[in-house]
């Protein structure tokens, strides 16, 4: 497995870990200083930081599933890369996806004892200000997704 499928798998773990609302499963993906920036501009740091960050969220909320699209995955060298992705969301007990929810993220990973680990991952909303045109082609390119 070459390196860029390696991180969108690793990309892929991560959002699945948020859709099975497992806490653990998340912050374990994170390396020691590694760093998670929330949608709302919450940050977390660490493992243990990033888990007691998200294990209240999924026990006192109904988190919405992602769904997502990679746009590139870059080497930054030969030990770390960074993927791009747009994403949205589907509330629970929904079908379709919330716009105001739509997303660009960014994963910056590097290897730790030859295993991917992320350094980062940053959730940021799309909400193109002024320009709505541009918010409905990111939901129909991520609704396309959904059948």
């Amino acid at each position: 497995m070459n390196g860029s499928n390696e991180v969108e798998a690793l990309y892929r773990q991560l959002l699945t870990a948020w859709n099975d609302r497992n806490a653990r499963g998340m912050a374990e993906l994170f390396a020691e200083e590694g760093e998670l920036i929330g949608f709302d501009g919450s940050q977390a740091i660490g493992p243990d930081d990033i888990f007691s960050h998200l294990d209240p969220i999924f026990r006192d909320h109904p988190t919405a599933r992602f769904v997502s699209k990679v746009k590139t995955v870059r080497p930054l060298g030969s030990e770390a890369a960074m993927l791009r992705a747009i994403a949205g969301m589907v509330p629970r007990g929904q079908s379709d996806l919330n716009p105001a929810a739509n997303a660009h993220q960014t994963l910056v990973v590097a290897k730790n004892a030859g295993d991917w680990r992320i350094r980062l991952f940053q959730n940021t909303p799309a909400q193109f200000h002024g320009r709505p045109e541009l918010v409905e082609r990111m939901t129909a390119e991520l609704r396309s997704l959904l059948s």
